[in-house]
């Protein structure tokens, strides 16, 4: 099975392509859950950052919570339309050195896919999310910022590269089995069924325990003492990452639960 970094790859495409106006073919019911305590609420949403834009999944509780929050805060802010630079007294490596060449073929093949199923990164939920909230002067906030991310995936061991096709085997058959991955990936988020990313974390835990850490048991972690820390302040906030940090035995809710913070599911 194609590893979960080639749909996490898309995450990387700057947000430059706008949400095309398209008839909304069915209602989806992502999965979003809650933390609250007597002052504070933190609803935290699974995103899928490249959609088909073919569903109408901003509905119902889902922008109720949204409206009712004072800030958005997503995996990470993107620079929209401006070159990216380094804040000052960054010290890690210089955003001009290029990801590796497995990563940047990994990317293309993921955005290659995902293009097949008209899946853009405009219509993401992270988006989506983002346009919606600038547009109410709504503030809007990262977990972690662009340059730890770009260099998360600088440093991705290289096992995590597209697998390469059997002697014999045409490129388009990879392609072809990525396009069905992210199809069936992008169903189950439509449903709220968390278990398919749950069920492609295992597979990313077994074949790179190096990457499944750096990507998501790391994360998740640094994640959850955000909220936690968050907790402290008073008001409403909506979280949105994407949706396989929810799922799975190290997800962001399991580490909220070992800090003593409870979620519930309210989509």
């Amino acid at each position: 099975m194609l590893n979960a970094l080639l749909a996490a790859a898309i995450a990387t495409a700057p947000p430059s392509v706008q949400a095309s106006a398209q008839p909304l073919a069915e209602d989806a019911s992502p999965a979003m859950f809650m933390v609250r305590d007597a002052d504070t609420t933190v609803y935290i949403f699974g995103t899928f950052h490249a959609l088909d834009g073919k569903s109408d999944w901003f509905r119902d509780r889902v922008k109720d919570a949204f409206e009712g929050s004072e800030e958005l805060v997503l995996e990470t802010v993107i620079p929209e339309g401006k070159p990216i630079a380094p804040r000052p007294g960054f010290r890690g490596p210089p955003l001009t050195v290029a990801p590796s060449a497995s990563f940047l073929a990994t990317t293309r093949m993921a955005i290659s896919a995902g293009k097949s199923q008209g899946m853009q990164v405009g219509n993401g939920a992270d988006n989506v999310l983002r346009h919606v909230a600038e547009a109410q002067g709504k503030p809007v906030e990262g977990l972690e910022t662009l340059e730890l991310q770009l260099n998360m995936f600088n440093r991705m061991p290289a096992a995590t590269a597209a697998p390469r096709p059997k002697a014999g085997e045409p490129v388009e058959s990879s392609v072809d089995g990525l396009t069905q991955v992210m199809a069936d990936m992008q169903s189950a988020w439509k449903r709220g069924d968390q278990s398919v990313f749950a069920a492609m974390l295992g597979q990313l835990e077994k074949s790179s325990p190096d990457t499944y850490r750096m990507m998501f048991t790391e994360r998740n972690a640094r994640w959850a003492d955000w909220i936690a820390g968050r907790m402290q302040t008073p008001g409403v906030v909506f979280v949105a990452v994407g949706a396989g940090h929810l799922a799975g035995k190290d997800s962001l809710l399991v580490r909220l639960a070992e800090l003593g913070i409870p979620s519930s599911r309210l989509n």
